[in-house]
C-alpha cells in the first residue's frame, strides 16, 4: 500500500513537472493587430515547441483592461494607452510598457458597386456626424448612407473620433460592430453602406477602397506620411518582457517577424522608423 502511494505520488509529481514545461501565454486586445498576432504566433510556436500562446480579439480597451488585471500578460492596442488607464494601471501594481510592432492606415470602404472611388476628410466627418445622409450629395446614386462605424470599446473607433469626427459625436444611427471582420461582413452585403477598416481588411471580398482626399491607403503612403489617417499598432507588457513573452516580442520584432507584418498588409517597424517618425496627432 505505501508502495502504491509513493507511486501515485511520483506520477503527480512528474505530471506537474510536465505541465510546467509547456507555458501558456493569452494574448487579449486589438482586433486590428489580430492578423499580424495570429500569423505571428503561428510562425513563432512552430519554432518554439513547448511555448503556447492563445489569442483573443475584442477591442483595444479590453485589451488594455486584461493588462491591468493581469489576466493577459500581452495586450494587443490599436492606439496608445489612455492616462486613465495607466492610472488605474499603476494603482494596481501595473507598470505598462509600451512596444510599438507596425503601422497601419484607417481605410474608409464601400460595397464594390458603389460609383464613389474618392472622398475627401470633410465629407468623412459628415457622414459620421450624420451631417450628410444621401449619396446624392456626395456625386453618387440618390439613396440613404448606411453608417457603419465601430464600437466604443475599439481602439479604431477612438482613433477615427479623434483624427476624423475631432471627437464629435457619431452619428446616432449608425450600426455599431464589434470588429474589423464584422465591418467588413456587414459593408460588403450592403450596397449603400460605408464603413472603415485597418489596411489588412480593406480589400475584403465586396469592397472597394476609397482614396482619401485623392491619397489610397497603402503601405507606400503610409510611410511616405501623405496618408492622412495613419497610426501606430502596439504591444503592451507589465514592465519590461521576459522569459517566454520576450522571446515572442523579440520574434515580432525581428526581420522574420517585421516580414510577417508586411505579408499582412501592414507596415513593419523597421521600414518605418525614418519615414514615420513621432508626430503630433499621428499614433
Amino acid at each position: 500500500m505505501k508502495r502504491l502511494s509513493l507511486a501515485l505520488t511520483a506520477l503527480m509529481v512528474l505530471g506537474l513537472a510536465a505541465t510546467s514545461f509547456a507555458a501558456d501565454i493569452a494574448v487579449k486586445g486589438s482586433t486590428t493587430v489580430q492578423p499580424i498576432m495570429q500569423k505571428a504566433v503561428e510562425a513563432f510556436m512552430a519554432q518554439n515547441k513547448g511555448i503556447s500562446v492563445s489569442i483573443s480579439a475584442s477591442g483595444s480597451g479590453d485589451g488594455a483592461k486584461a493588462l491591468i488585471d493581469g489576466s493577459t500578460p500581452l495586450a494587443m492596442l490599436s492606439r496608445e494607452m489612455k492616462e486613465s488607464e495607466i492610472k488605474l494601471a499603476k494603482e494596481k501594481g501595473v507598470s505598462p510598457k509600451q512596444i510599438i510592432i507596425a503601422y497601419d492606415c484607417l481605410t474608409p470602404v464601400v460595397h464594390s458597386s458603389n460609383p464613389i472611388n474618392n472622398i475627401t476628410m470633410a465629407q468623412l466627418k459628415d457622414i459620421y456626424t450624420g451631417k450628410v445622409t444621401d449619396w446624392k450629395d456626395l456625386g453618387g446614386a440618390a439613396g440613404a448612407i448606411s453608417v457603419v462605424s465601430r464600437d466604443s470599446s475599439s481602439g479604431t473607433f477612438e482613433y477615427w473620433n479623434e483624427h476624423v469626427l475631432q471627437k464629435e459625436r457619431v452619428y446616432a444611427r449608425a450600426q455599431m460592430q464589434a470588429s474589423n471582420g464584422a465591418v467588413a461582413q456587414v459593408v460588403g452585403k450592403q450596397k449603400t453602406s460605408i464603413g472603415y477598416v485597418g489596411l489588412a481588411y480593406a480589400h475584403a471580398p465586396g469592397l472597394k477602397a476609397l482614396t482619401v482626399d485623392g491619397v489610397a491607403g497603402s503601405v507606400e503612403n503610409t510611410l511616405n506620411g501623405t496618408y492622412p489617417v495613419s497610426r501606430g499598432l502596439y504591444l503592451y507588457t507589465n514592465g519590461e518582457p521576459t522569459g517566454d513573452v520576450a522571446k515572442l516580442v523579440n520574434f515580432i520584432l525581428s526581420d522574420a517577424g517585421q516580414k510577417i507584418v508586411a505579408s499582412v498588409d501592414y507596415v513593419p517597424v523597421k521600414a518605418s522608423k525614418s519615414a514615420m517618425a513621432p508626430k503630433k496627432g499621428k499614433k
